[in-house]
């Protein structure tokens, strides 16, 4: 039997150990460790709402209406109406006919995926998606395959192959994100729906990191460029932007009565607290009105400070990784910023690939132009000194 204290000490040995920090106060611009106060940059909480009045009150009221547990899964003891709600919400926020609701994105990877493909299908996915999507590919039994980041002349090698390949029921799904979570950028989609369209693929687009940050009322980067009637799936995530918890599959009604009856994730969990759809749908309203448009103005104003200093391309995306590449060398400087009072842990492999080690920086609209600044100052000194 493996010793699981050698397996520790590999980890230990090639700088890949971890574990987990504990903050004290509720989660913002600030990181309370060990008490001493840190401004938080490796937060997804982009429009600064984890902590709103608006969503906390909106989860009260939903545990004085409903009640704290779920009790079963909703195909059991049913559903809430903050559970209907949400979803009624979601697929009109996102344009599609229905959405599902689950606990939190890797459920809805999984179950989804576990529901619309299957043995004998293809899934054709950007190396740099999440690992919930590449768990869900793999567990769904179907064939996997991957192409070069945002690699068309890959992408489209891999559907003239699966295409000359497949029987007559075969499906082939494309998945892509619209902001890849450790990178900041995004893919060609309008090529991306070009070649979905030849080759009669479906499209899976996760805009869990655009959701609420990219586009015209927040509503991602396939509605920015008028695209997301062209995606079979639309997945989002409310614990980051929203400023709550759970995730959604947006999609149209017969696809998600499949999911309903396919997705193990949906079926054999207790649904989500009503309280916790209660708060998503708070936060999709802040995302969906005037206080949202004011947020991602404010969110838009720090990236471009940041870009600006660091004097690197200024993105949409409120994600701005510092490469280093050797582990050892992220981890000396992440504890070098918490030395400076920022923290950003490093990221490391099996997150990103070996030798890809980074500072992931995330900004939020609380932010303010002197802790965005101190960021930037400090980041400019020590990479100096590394």
């Amino acid at each position: 039997m493996r010793d699981p204290n050698s397996e520790i000490k590999k980890l230990e040995d090639e700088n890949l150990y971890r574990a987990v920090r504990y903050g004290t106060e509720e989660t913002g611009t600030n990181f309370c460790l060990n008490d001493k106060r840190l401004i938080n940059f490796c937060s997804n909480n982009y429009l600064g709402l984890c902590s709103h009045n608006r969503i906390k009150n909106a989860a009260k009221k939903a545990i004085d209406s409903f009640g704290v547990g779920s009790g079963a899964s909703r195909l059991v003891s049913g559903g809430t109406l903050p559970h209907m709600i949400i979803e009624d919400e979601s697929a009109s926020f996102f344009n599609k006919e229905s959405a599902i609701y689950f606990s939190n994105g890797y459920a809805a990877s999984l179950g989804t995926l576990g529901a619309i493909v299957q043995e004998n299908d293809i899934v054709i996915i950007d190396k740099l998606c999440h690992a919930s999507l590449i768990d869900g590919a793999k567990l769904s039994g179907a064939t996997l395959r991957s192409f070069s980041h945002n690699d068309l002349t890959k992408l489209e090698k891999i559907l003239t192959s699966s295409r000359n390949t497949k029987k007559k029921e075969t499906r082939i799904l494309i998945i892509t994100e619209g902001i890849f979570s450790m990178d900041g950028d995004s893919p060609p989609l309008p090529e991306i729906v070009d070649l979905k369209k030849k080759y009669n693929a479906l499209l899976m687009v996760d805009e869990a990191h655009s959701f609420g940050v990219c586009g015209n009322k927040g509503k991602g980067i396939l509605h920015s460029i008028g695209l997301e009637k062209e995606a079979d799936f639309i997945m989002a995530t409310f614990g980051k932007s929203a400023g709550a918890a759970g995730a959604v599959t947006a999609t149209s009604k017969i696809w998600k009565d499949l999911i309903v009856n396919k997705a193990r994730s949906f079926i054999y969990s207790t649904a989500p607290m009503p309280s916790q759809a209660a708060a998503a749908s708070e936060g999709l309203k802040i995302i969906n009105g005037e206080e949202g448009d004011i947020r991602r103005e404010k969110l838009k104003k720090n990236i471009t400070s940041l870009c600006n200093k660091l004097e690197i391309e200024t993105s949409e995306a409120a994600i701005t990784p510092i490469m280093i590449g050797d582990e050892s060398s992220a981890i000396n400087l992440s504890n070098d910023l918490i030395d400076h009072g920022i923290y950003a842990p490093a990221i490391r492999y099996p997150t990103v690939a070996r030798g890809m080690a980074r500072i992931r920086i995330t900004l939020s609209s609380d932010h303010t132009e002197e802790e965005v600044m101190h960021l930037a100052n400090t980041l400019i000194a020590l990479r100096r000194v590394n």
